[in-house]
């Protein structure tokens, strides 16, 4: 198993450039190929269409955002998404926001951005929190509120910030400075400010680990890397084809989900990632472990870096798009969120979240004509393609007879992923979503899926369809 991935992913990396891709015959062939496969039901009485969506381009924290404030970008996020539309603010029912580290100025960060954007005071918004799958979360959330017949319309979206995080004072010091504004004397702030000792400076940090297990994500990773025997070489392997294609997607103009931002204080505008770096695995091989040193197998280049980005979309039932002359790019079709062990399977929802929604839907792996799959780190995608395949983990975990197989690599994260592209936590989800989106058009393809992991041991897997009168832009 380990060598028929590594073989495909260098494969998949390889561009193949006897390959032409023809838009007059795909055009041409798209209207039978979506009747000859069948729709998959609705299951809300309401067609939930994915109208659109746009995301600031993704980038390396502290670099060209760093002096924003979360909220700003997020802003950009929902002003380029009216953009791209052209619907007027007024349509808009409700706005549901991810984000997973909080600033705390702007805490319902939803409903911050949506003011700055313009947005009317009356159009209500709340922020949602679910780690790396907090925007997926954000369009299920509107899902629920178009299928209860509670709005019409919905934006939904995520951002990240990690250019600035919030910094505590220790406990102690917090207990003390809230004790200090409480006294009364000068004699009592006098003796509280005597108390203090040395190790009341000591900050509290915020880190990337399990608040229920103390360990940091790469760590883990690490070690699941390890259970499921994806060597090293595997995972650099992974990471160079997924930055690989990333470059080609992007030379090729295919993120087209890309709004441009202009930043203050820069001249022009940021207009593409600046995560993308193709390299050889030679000098992949010379970088050290990143966590588990000096044997682990998790390093800067096969995990996924810390980023800044927003993004946003548009939700609604498929009459509402047709009333409004809107022409959807996809069917929001089924979802489904999974937890597990956050110890030793913290990184595995997608094992668990796809055959899940595919049992639900009624489908097999070979019916899924786009994989989009959130690629926290190289070890943790190879590990969940390994659990997938094992008729093991099948019995033991899934509690299914034989194995759910191995999903077609020619068909997975064909535009690069996460360690390539970036991910800001809350904001990935809509990335994935349009991605799959507009691979299914160029792809000539039907159905998507979806998936992610996230901490606490969840996870997520989405179906889209294409609809009938998507378009590439």
């Amino acid at each position: 198993m380990a060598s028929q991935v590594a073989k495909s992913l260098v494969k998949a990396a390889r561009p193949n450039s006897t390959v032409k891709f023809n838009t007059a015959c795909r055009a041409l062939s798209v209207g039978a190929a979506l009747q000859q496969k069948k729709s998959l039901q609705d299951r809300t009485g309401k067609n939930v269409v994915l109208v659109d969506g746009v995301r600031t381009p993704f980038l390396v924290s502290f670099t060209d955002y760093a002096k924003m404030m979360p909220h700003e970008l997020a802003r950009h996020s929902l002003l380029g998404l009216l953009q791209k539309t052209g619907i007027p603010k007024e349509v808009v029912d409700y706005i549901v926001y991810g984000t997973v580290i909080q600033e705390v100025k702007t805490s319902n960060i939803g409903r911050e951005a949506a003011l700055a954007a313009g947005f009317s005071d009356r159009t209500p918004a709340h922020t949602v929190t679910m780690a790396c799958i907090s925007s997926n979360q954000a369009i299920t959330t509107g899902i629920g509120m178009i299928a209860a017949g509670a709005y019409d319309v919905i934006v939904a979206g995520g951002v990240e910030f990690m250019s600035d995080v919030p910094i505590r004072h220790s406990r102690k010091m917090r207990s003390l400075l809230l004790r200090l504004n409480r006294a009364k004397t000068p004699a009592q702030r006098l003796s509280l400010l005597a108390s203090i000792r040395p190790d009341f400076f000591a900050p509290e940090l915020p880190a990337v680990a399990e608040f229920s297990s103390g360990e940091t994500m790469g760590h883990s990773a690490d070690r699941l890397a390890a259970a499921f025997g994806a060597s090293r070489e595997e995972q650099d392997q992974y990471a160079l084809r997924s930055h690989t294609l990333a470059h080609q997607a992007q030379q090729n103009g295919y993120f087209t989900d890309l709004i441009p931002v202009k930043v203050e204080g820069k001249d022009g505008v940021v207009d593409k990632d600046n995560g993308i770096r193709v390299s050889t695995p030679e000098q992949l091989a010379k970088l050290r472990p990143a966590f588990i040193k000096p044997h682990g197998s998790v390093t800067a280049a096969n995990a996924s870096f810390l980023t800044d980005g927003a993004s946003a979309c548009l939700v609604m039932s498929e009459a509402k798009a047709k009333e409004l002359g809107l022409k959807p790019k996809a069917y929001l079709r089924d979802f489904t969120y999974v937890a597990q062990d956050p110890v030793d399977q913290l990184l595995l929802g997608p094992a668990y979240g796809i055959p899940k929604v595919l049992d639900k839907a009624g489908l097999k792996l070979s019916d899924i004509d786009t994989w989009e799959i959130h690629e926290a780190f190289a070890g943790q995608i190879l590990a969940n393609l390994k659990a997938l395949d094992s008729d093991w983990f099948a019995q033991k975990y899934l509690g299914r007879q034989s194995k759910v197989g191995s999903p077609d690599l020619d068909k997975w994260n064909k535009w690069g992923g996460s360690l390539s592209i970036g991910h800001p936590f809350a904001a990935t989800g809509v990335r994935l979503a349009m991605h799959t989106a507009h691979r299914l058009v160029r792809e000539d393809g039907q159905f998507g899926l979806i998936s992610a992991c996230a901490a606490g041991g969840q996870g997520v897997a989405m179906l889209l369809e294409r609809h009938p009168d998507a378009k590439h832009d």
